[in-house]
This record gives structure tokens, C-alpha cells and sequence, in this order.
């Protein structure tokens, strides 16, 4: 009746490609389950495109700066079918490099979804069942839709990839990664761009620094509206207009993009004939071990309610994988102090707690350090944006508990930061750190 793995991972996206090859590599007979394109939301329909998306605003915004250092030659708008392709051509690459390393690797790659129908197995979309002793369901999450009038019209963040040209007129209604990025990449490559947020943006994110990339925003030409309580969509024939509770009507606009979160992929995996529990939004429950409250069944990466990033997906998988198969008991992933970054323009990175956060956890023994600075690269062309970069320190020590940092250069920079702050970094640590001079970088080690 069934086929014996000694694991099963439903889900083929950074959480599961990762369980999958570290398991393999640790010996164990893996089956690895899913519908649709290696690597998942990812390599697909998130970071690999959002970036490349990025990289094209970059060099838009190059283009301008090159113009103001002297250059002759004019910016010119970007070959979106060009680029398409290009993109295109590096996901396939990635999609089948995973399908190779998972045939090398031995891992059986089953191109079907699976369902629970007890707890060690799983029944596949064509009737046949696998078993194995332990499970991991890694099925990730997707976009947000919401019962409202006129939703249709507007676009997901999938769909902003299958664009064939940027919008002249794009409304963004959320306030989170998906629309803060947007937001910039798209009004760097030319689109006129409001974005109307119920609260604050990036809300977890240092509010200091989000008020200073908020008015960068503004000065990009971004409009924003706070507090908007968008209530429907409807077409006009000048374009998409938003009816808003708190604010009355916005618009015309040629494109909405709907970036308002997003709902785990649990509905049809049959977890209730294995018993596994799901929070209030679907999401599975687990423990800091990546465990289910059914023995043997486990979850990794977005379809938990956990910080949802491709890298503690990945590293997360790796761990459990670890720990099932490798002979580490003790294997599990640390999610103290994950750096995260913010692809906006200029880009948002933080490790560690805000300042808000460090005072309600230590109160009165919080200090603060901020630099704002105007980078070299825009200060030459007469620029006076600044950078901004903040130490929140605890103790007589100056223990550092987390560092912030927003400005060109920042995703890239943060990553040393990070391991430092990981292994207990001080500030006096930063101090005897002699800087490199001139660079953005430097002002983490300068500051007074």
C-alpha cells in the first residue's frame, strides 16, 4: 500500500529543499513532495525576483547620479522585456541546478501535493500513499486576499513579476515589506506611486529609522497616507479609484497592488486526520524545535507563524535535519538576534531589539548612539539625504543589543555586524576597531 521513506517533506521551497538535502546528506531516504516550481516563493515569486527588480532600480538611479557627477550620456528608461528575460533565464537556472543537486543528492522528487491521512502517511494527488516516521510539512505561505469590493482589480505581490510594463499610476495599500519595497523599486523605475498604510510602516523595525526612510520616501516624489482604511476598489474611466473609510476617495490609478500580508498553505494538506494543531490564522503550532504537538510531524518556514524569511527557513530546516538524522539532539535554531534587511530605497537593515523594545525589556539601563551622516556618494553630487545608523547598548557595559542602520550599502554591511552582535559585541569592542576610511561602515565603529 505504501512506499517507506524514513521522511517526508511536503513542500519544495527554501524550508524544504534545505530539510531535504541535509537529511539526505545525513543518510536518511527522503521523498520530497510538490506541484509546482523548485525553490517556491523564493526563487519564484519573492526574493530572486524582488532583488533583481532591485538591482534594475539601483542602476536607474545611477544613471541619475552618474548625470549630476558629469557624465553626458542621459538616463534612459529600462527595456522591461529585456530584463524579463534576463530575470527569467537566472530562475530556471537556479530551478534546475535544484533538481540536479536533489537527483545527485538521492532525494525522491515527487512533482505532486500530498495530504495527511494518518500520521505517517501521506496520500499523493494520483491515490498512491508513502509512509515514514517522520514528517515535515514546509508548504510556505501566499498572498493575502481580502472580501472586498473590487479586490480583483488590484494585483497581488505574484503578479507584479508577470508585468509586462511598469504602471504609470500604481496604488500599494499595506504598510510591510512587500509595500515598502515596491514602493521604491517601482517609483525608481519610473511609476508614480501613493502608498496608503493602516498604521506605521514596517512596524517592528526601529521607528526612528522607519520616520527617516518615510521622509526619503517623500522625497523620492512617494505619496503616503497613514491611517487609510481602503473599503473597495472600483473602476473608473480614468482609471482605478479606492474608496477609503478615513480619508475619502484616492485615485485615478492605472494599477493597485494589494500588499496586506500573507496566509499560511495549510488548508489542504488534511491535518486534522493527523491531529496537527493550527494557530488562529492557520498556521501550524510548533515549539522551538520546529515540532508539532504530534510525534514524528514537524513544520518549517512560512506555513508557521514564525519570522518569515527565506534564511531562517532554511536554516531552521537544516537543524531539525540535524537533529532527526545527523545524531544532534541538541540541534534547533536560535531566532535571538536574526538580521533582516528591507530592500527600500536606500534599504532598512536591523539585528537585535529596537530601542523601544530594549526599554521595555531593560529600562532605565538603555543608552543610545545615532550618527546621521550624508554618504560620500551623495554628498559630491551636492545630495543632503543622510544615512542613519543607531547602537542600542545595555548596562554600564554598553552591551550591544542591536544595531540599525539605514542608507546605500547598508544589506550588504549588516552581515559582519550581525556575527559580531551574535558573539556578544560591546561598544567599547567597536571602539578598538580601527575603521576603513571613507566608507559608510565606519560610523558604526566612530560613534561617540
Amino acid at each position: 500500500m505504501t512506499a517507506s521513506h524514513d521522511l517526508i517533506v511536503l513542500g519544495a521551497g527554501s524550508a524544504g529543499l534545505a530539510t531535504a538535502f541535509r537529511a539526505a546528506q545525513h543518510g536518511a531516504r527522503v521523498a520530497l513532495l510538490d506541484p509546482g516550481a523548485l525553490g517556491g516563493t523564493c526563487v519564484h515569486r519573492g526574493c530572486v525576483p524582488k532583488k533583481a527588480l532591485w538591482f534594475a532600480a539601483q542602476l536607474a538611479q545611477s544613471q541619475l547620479l552618474a548625470v549630476e557627477f558629469g557624465f553626458a550620456s542621459q538616463p534612459g528608461p529600462l527595456d522591461w522585456e529585456h530584463f524579463r528575460g534576463l530575470r527569467q533565464r537566472y530562475i530556471d537556472a537556479i530551478d534546475q541546478r535544484y533538481a540536479q543537486r536533489l537527483q545527485e543528492a538521492g532525494v525522491q522528487l515527487l512533482r505532486q501535493a500530498g495530504r495527511f491521512v494518518a500520521t505517517d502517511v501521506i496520500e499523493l494527488a494520483d491515490g498512491s500513499r508513502l509512509q515514514a516516521a517522520q514528517i515535515v510539512i514546509a508548504t510556505g505561505a501566499r498572498p493575502r486576499r481580502l472580501a472586498l469590493p473590487g479586490f480583483e482589480l488590484g494585483m497581488v505581490s505574484d503578479d507584479v513579476f508577470v508585468l509586462e510594463a511598469p504602471p504609470r499610476r500604481i496604488a500599494i495599500v499595506g504598510g510591510g515589506y512587500v509595500a515598502v519595497e515596491f514602493a521604491g523599486l517601482l517609483r525608481a523605475l519610473g511609476s508614480e506611486v501613493e502608498v496608503l498604510a493602516h498604521e506605521r510602516l514596517l512596524e517592528g523595525f526601529d521607528e526612528e529609522l522607519v520616520q527617516a526612510l518615510t521622509q526619503q520616501m517623500e522625497v523620492q516624489g512617494i505619496r503616503l497616507s497613514h491611517h487609510s482604511a481602503v473599503q473597495a476598489a472600483h473602476r473608473t474611466p480614468d482609471g482605478i479609484m479606492l474608496d477609503d473609510a478615513s480619508a475619502g476617495s484616492h485615485g485615478p490609478y492605472d494599477a493597485l497592488l494589494w500588499a496586506v500580508g500573507r496566509v499560511p498553505n495549510t488548508e489542504a494538506l488534511g491535518l486534522d486526520a493527523a491531529g496537527v494543531q493550527v494557530d488562529d490564522h492557520g498556521h501550524v503550532r510548533t515549539n522551538v524545535r520546529q515540532d508539532t504537538n504530534v510525534t514524528g510531524i514537524h513544520a518549517v518556514g512560512d506555513v508557521t507563524a514564525r519570522k518569515a524569511l527565506t534564511p531562517v527557513a532554511v536554516a531552521a530546516g537544516r537543524r531539525l535535519a540535524d537533529r532527526l538524522f545527523g545524531g544532534q539532539p541538541d540541534a534547533q535554531l536560535d531566532y535571538e538576534n536574526i538580521p533582516s534587511v528591507v530592500f527600500a530605497e536606500p534599504p532598512l537593515g536591523m539585528v537585535g531589539l529596537t530601542e523601544a523594545q530594549a526599554r521595555r525589556q531593560y529600562g532605565g539601563q538603555v543608552t543610545v548612539h545615532c550618527s546621521r551622516f550624508t554618504p560620500m556618494q551623495w554628498a559630491l553630487a551636492g545630495r543632503r539625504e543622510q544615512s542613519v545608523m543607531k547602537l542600542v547598548c545595555v548596562g554600564t557595559e554598553e552591551r550591544v543589543v542591536g544595531i540599525h542602520a539605514l542608507g546605500p550599502g547598508i544589506d550588504e554591511m549588516l552581515q559582519g555586524f550581525a556575527v559580531a552582535l551574535k558573539l556578544g559585541l560591546h561598544k567599547r569592542d567597536l571602539e578598538a576597531t580601527v575603521a576603513i576610511h571613507p566608507t559608510s561602515a565606519e560610523e558604526l565603529v566612530l560613534m561617540g
